[in-house]
């Protein structure tokens, strides 16, 4: 757990320690679900560690996996749900985090529903060199970071 001067002030922290209040979908030991409250599409909700966390630079992989597992049951509930399409799932890190407190997004989505812009505008590469530099960059800072392990075969 990481918890910090900002888990005081937190609205996520102190929603789920009300959970009568009807924003919540549930509270449980790992992770719990909320509804947002200025929704994208109705049905809107967050995926939240129930121990308070900043953001996904800083959690530990254990409290990553929950939110992802849990993260993983929310978009099947809504699909069941709402009757959707699928979902789009997001999770800010400190840029456009509007709350400081770890959260994934599981947004209802229908084919054609009008959302637009939300990825954009993109970008392409300059050249295939500035493409592989961007590339070797990242690989080496990943493998630099966090090597993936390999299972011998």
């Amino acid at each position: 757990m990481v918890t910090t001067l900002s888990a005081m002030f937190c609205p996520f922290c102190d929603l789920i320690s009300d959970p009568h209040n009807p924003l919540v979908v549930e509270v449980a030991a790992e992770t719990s679900v909320l509804l947002d409250h200025a929704p994208v599409f109705l049905g809107h909700a967050l995926v939240i560690p129930t121990d308070h966390v900043e953001h996904l630079l800083v959690a530990s992989p254990e409290t990553v996996a929950q939110v992802a597992h849990r993260t993983q049951a929310v978009a099947r509930a809504s699909v069941a749900a709402f009757g959707t399409d699928g979902v789009l799932t997001v999770t800010n890190t400190v840029i456009s985090q509007s709350v400081p407190h770890l959260h994934t997004h599981v947004i209802p989505r229908r084919h054609k529903d009008g959302l637009r812009g939300f990825l954009w505008p993109r970008q392409r590469y300059a050249s295939d060199t500035e493409l592989i530099d961007y590339r070797d960059r990242l690989r080496d800072a990943l493998h630099g970071y966090c090597a993936p392990q390999r299972t011998k075969q």
